[in-house]
C-alpha cells in the first residue's frame, strides 16, 4: 500500500521552510553562569541565595551535597519559577486540514502531529545539554494539540525502552512490514497510515532543531559552537538509529518522550535506570564520560522535567504522571541496579524536582547501599521517593495470570496501579465503598426484620458489595470496544498494535486493564467495627437508633461521637480486632473482584485507592459510625483515617501489612507523614532503612512517606510567597504545596503527624 499522501519527506520540508525555524522560540531571559563557576564546589557555585531550590529545605537535615554546576541550578530555579510554563502557546497556525470531514480519526491525528511538527515553537535555554522542548498550552491540559477538545493519552507507560533499541528507523521499518504483509482492514490502515505520520512528524520536529542549531552557530561563542556541534551530531543519529552511547541515550529518550508531551500524552517514563543504565556503565568502562559529568546530564533531563510548572488545577502543578520506576529484577531475575540508579537519586537529593515522581523497586536482590540512599533521599521530604515490595508485586501479577518474566517488568500507569510496560491500555474505574455500608444501614432488609446478630448484618453488607461490584464488572463487558480517541503515536509505542492492527483503545496492546477500584475501605472497616461492639455486642444502642443518628449528622449526639472516637481502637493501630475487621473487608472485597479476572478481552485486578477523591466524595457520604461527620475528608488509599492512627509508624506499617496484598494485583497504598525532626542524622536515616525493610519483609505492595512538618504546610497556606518550592506527596504523584487548592491543602494537613 503506497505511502498516504500526508507523509512527506523531512528534507523536502525543510527545503520548502525558512531553514525549518519557523516559530523558533529561544529562552533569553536565563542568567548565564559566572566565569569559572561551572561546578557548585567553587564558591561562587555555591552562592545560590534566595534560590527557589533551597525553599524546600528543613531546619532539621543538612544541606544536601553540592555536586552539580551552578548553570544547573539556575535552570532549576527558573523551572520552579514557573515561567517556561506560563510562556505555552496555543497552536496559532492554519491547521484546517486536521478537521476535515469524513477522514478517519487516526489520519486526522496524523496530520495534527505533522502541523504541530511543522508549526509548533522550539524552545532553547542557554546552557541546556539536552534539545527539544514540549512547547504547546493544550499538551499541558491533556489535548491533543490542532484537534480541539480530544483529550489525550494517559495513565500508561509506554514502551520507551523498546523503541530505543529500534530507534524510529525501525519503527518504521515494522509499521511498513506489517502493512506489506496485508490483510489489514480499513480500520487498521488507517492506524498505520497515521503511524507513519507520526514518525514522519518526529523527523520534522527533529529535523527543524537541527536547522535551528546551524543557525545558532553564528556569532556563538567557542563553547557554544562546541555544545551546538555537538548537540547537532547526536540529533543526526538519534531517535532516527539506535543510540551509540550514554549521552546519545539520554537526549534519544528526552526528544521521544518529549513528542510525546507535545502531542499531549502524559506517561510515566518507566525503568530508567534499566534502559540507559548498561550506556553509562560502557561508558565509564572506556572512559568516555566520568561520573561528575553523566550526573550533570541526568541533572539536565530532570530539569526538563519542569518545563510545564504553572500549568495546574486543583491537585497541584506536577500531576502529569511522567513516574520513574528505579531498582528491581529484570525479566530473568537479575538486580537492575547499577551507577545511574545512584545518579538519579543524587539529582533528586540535591535539586528535589519533583515533577519524576520515583518509585523504587525493593525485593530479596536489593542493595543495602539502596536502602540508605533511599532514606538519606526521603528525609528532605517532598514524598518524591516511594517504594514497591516487589517480592508481593510479582506474585500478585503472576497469581492474577500474568508470565512471570512479565511480571518482573512491571512498572505503573504513570501514577502507582501496576502494568507491564508498553503492553498495556489501563484506565481504572474509582468506587468508594463508604456508600455501600450506608445503604446497608438505611434500607430495610429483607422481611423487614432487623439483624439480630453481627453476622447476619455483614451479610448483607457482602451481598450488597458484590452487587456493587457485579454492576462495575457488567459495565466493563461492553467497554473497550471502539477507540475512545485517536491515539496513533500511543499506539506505535506499544506492541501488539502494529500487528493486530488495533489502537491503544481497541484491543491492540498485548493487555488490555481496566483496575476495578474502591476507596473508603478504611472507613468502612471502622465502621463496622462500631457497629459490631456498639450495637450487637454491648446492645449500648439498636441498629435502628444508630442510623438514625448517622441520618442526622451525629447532631445532638456529639457526646455519643467523641466517645467513640477516644473509646475505640481503629485500623493503623497494630490493634489485633482492629486489623481483623479490616483484613475481613478487604479478603472479601478482593475476593469478590477476584471472581472475574479477565472477560471480553479486558483483565480486571482489583485495587484500592482513592487518589483524592475523598474530597470530592465527602458531600455525598453520610456521617459514619466511626465518628465522622458529613463533610470529613476522610481516609486516603489504604491508609488510616485521618487521626485514628495514634500509636506511631511502625503500629501503622504493621496494621497495613496484615493484609495479603498479592490479592489486589493493582495495588493498595499507605501514606506515611512523619515529622522532620525525628529522622534527623544518622539514627534517623537508620530508622527510615527500618521501615522500609519492615515493609518489605512484612508484605506492603506500595507505600510513600512523606517528612514534612504540619506547622510549616501551615505557614505555606498562609504565606505561599515563601515556599515555591515546597512539594509534598498528593498520592501517586509529588505536587508543589502551595500550588494546591485549600482544599487538597488541608487534606495534606490533616493526615497523621508521625514520630519515628
Amino acid at each position: 500500500m503506497a505511502p498516504h499522501n500526508d507523509t512527506i519527506s523531512r528534507r523536502s520540508f525543510l527545503r520548502r521552510t525558512s531553514a525549518g525555524v519557523s516559530g523558533l522560540l529561544i529562552a533569553s531571559s536565563l542568567p548565564l553562569p559566572l566565569k569559572g563557576a561551572e561546578k557548585s564546589g567553587s564558591a561562587e557555585g555555591t552562592d545560590r541565595t534566595e534560590a527557589y531550590s533551597d525553599t524546600w529545605l528543613s531546619d532539621s537535615v543538612p544541606t544536601p551535597p553540592q555536586r552539580l554546576s551552578r548553570l544547573v541550578h539556575t535552570l532549576a530555579d527558573t523551572g520552579f519559577s514557573g515561567v517556561w510554563g506560563r510562556e505555552l502557546k496555543d497552536p496559532d497556525w492554519d491547521f484546517s486540514e486536521v478537521s476535515e470531514a469524513g477522514v478517519d480519526a487516526q489520519i486526522l491525528y496524523g496530520r495534527a502531529a505533522l502541523s504541530v511538527a511543522r508549526n509548533a515553537p522550539l524552545r532553547f535555554f542557554p546552557g541546556e545539554l539536552l534539545v527539544g522542548s514540549a512547547t504547546l498550552l493544550p499538551s499541558a491540559l491533556h489535548k491533543i494539540p490542532c484537534m480541539g477538545e480530544t483529550s489525550s493519552t494517559s495513565h500508561t507507560t509506554l514502551g520507551f525502552e523498546r523503541a530505543l533499541k529500534m530507534g524510529y528507523k525501525g519503527l518504521r521499518e515494522e509499521v511498513e512490514a506489517r502493512i506489506a504483509r496485508g490483510g489489514l482492514d480499513s480500520e487498521g490502515e488507517n492506524l498505520l497510515q497515521g503511524m507513519l505520520m507520526c514518525i514522519e512528524a518526529a523527523g520534522i520536529w527533529n529535523d527543524r532543531y537541527i536547522a535551528a542549531l546551524e543557525g545558532m552557530l553564528d556569532g556563538a561563542s567557542k563553547e557554544d559552537a562546541e555544545r551546538y556541534r555537538e548537540q547537532i551530531r547526536i540529533l543526526r543519529r538519534v531517535p532516527e538509529n539506535p543510540p551509540a552511547d550514554f549521552r546519545e541515550a539520554v537526549q534519544m529518550l528526552w526528544s521521544m518522550y518529549s513528542f510525546h508531551r507535545l502531542m499531549g500524552n502524559w506517561s510515566g517514563l518507566g525503568r530508567v535506570d534499566r534502559m540507559l543504565g548498561g550506556y553509562l556503565e560502557e561508558d565509564l568502562r572506556n572512559g568516555s564520560i566520568t561520573l561528575d559529568e553523566a550526573r550533570e546530564l541526568v541533572a539536565h533531563f530532570w530539569v526538563k522535567g519542569t518545563e510545564w510548572i504553572g500549568i495546574h488545577g486543583g491537585s497541584g502543578d506536577a500531576q502529569f504522571y511522567q513516574n520513574v520506576i528505579l531498582g528491581g529484577i529484570d525479566r530473568d531475575g537479575r538486580e537492575v541496579t547499577n551507577e545511574l540508579t545512584y545518579l538519579i537519586l543524587d539529582v533528586v537529593e540535591e535539586l528535589h524536582i519533583s515533577d519524576y515522581p520515583i518509585a523504587v523497586r525493593l525485593g530479596d536482590k536489593t542493595p543495602q547501599k539502596l536502602f540508605r540512599r533511599i532514606a538519606e533521599v526521603q528525609r528532605y521530604g517532598g514524598g518524591i521517593v516511594s517504594v514497591y515490595n516487589e517480592n508481593v508485586v510479582i506474585k500478585a501479577l503472576t497469581d492474577f495470570g500474568y508470565p512471570t518474566s512479565e511480571a518482573r517488568e512491571y512498572t505503573n500507569d504513570g501514577c502507582w496501579e501496576c502494568i507491564i510496560p508498553g503492553k498495556t491500555a489501563f484506565i481504572y474505574w474509582p468506587n468508594d465503598m463508604v456508600p455501600v455500608l450506608s445503604s446497608t444501614l438505611t434500607s430495610a432488609p429483607d422481611g423487614d426484620a432487623p439483624e439480630k446478630d453481627f453476622e447476619t448484618f455483614y451479610a448483607r453488607f457482602r451481598s450488597n458489595l458484590a452487587a456493587d461490584i457485579k454492576i462495575r464488572q457488567d459495565g466493563l463487558d461492553g467497554s473497550w470496544k471502539t477507540p475512545w480517541v485517536p491515539c496513533a503515536l500511543a499506539s506505535l509505542f506499544t506492541e501488539g498494535c502494529v500487528e493486530k492492527g488495533r489502537c491503544y483503545y481497541n484491543g491492540g496492546p498485548l493487555y488490555t486493564v481496566n483496575g476495578i477500584h474502591y476507596g473508603g475501605v478504611s472507613d468502612v472497616a471502622n465502621s463496622l467495627l462500631v457497629i459490631k461492639k456498639l450495637v450487637f455486642e454491648e446492645k449500648y444502642l439498636t441498629l435502628e437508633e444508630l442510623t438514625d443518628i448517622l441520618r442526622n449528622n451525629w447532631e445532638g449526639n456529639e457526646g455519643l461521637r467523641r466517645l467513640v472516637q477516644s473509646r475505640f481502637t481503629f485500623y493503623g493501630n497494630d490493634d489485633m480486632e482492629a486489623d481483623g475487621m479490616m483484613c475481613r473487608v478487604f479478603n472479601d472485597y478482593s475476593s469478590i473482584v477476584g471472581e472475574v479476572k479477565d472477560r471480553a478481552g479486558v483483565k480486571r485486578p482489583c485495587g484500592i485507592s482513592t487518589f483524592g477523591r475523598e474530597i470530592d466524595w465527602r458531600m455525598e457520604r453520610l456521617a459514619m459510625a466511626q465518628g465522622s461527620r458529613r463533610g470529613d475528608i476522610l481516609a486516603t488509599n489504604c491508609s488510616p483515617t485521618p487521626g485514628s492512627d495514634r500509636k506511631g509508624p511502625s503500629a501503622a506499617l504493621n496494621s497495613y501489612c496484615k493484609m495479603d496484598f498479592t490479592k489486589a494485583p493493582n495495588g493498595a497504598t499507605l501514606e506515611l507523614k512523619l515529622l522532620p525532626q525525628s529522622v534527623k542524622g544518622d539514627n534517623g536515616v537508620r530508622a527510615l532503612v527500618g521501615m522500609a525493610k519492615t515493609f518489605l519483609e512484612k508484605g506492603g505492595f506500595y507505600m510513600h512517606i512523606d517528612v514534612v512538618d504540619s506547622a510549616t504546610l501551615i505557614d505555606a497556606q498562609r504565606h505561599p510567597e515563601r515556599y515555591p518550592n515546597l512539594p509534598v506527596r498528593v498520592a501517586g504523584w509529588s505536587a508543589r504545596f502551595t500550588t494546591l487548592c485549600k482544599e487538597w491543602q488541608d487534606m495534606i494537613i490533616q493526615r497523621t503527624q508521625q514520630i519515628v
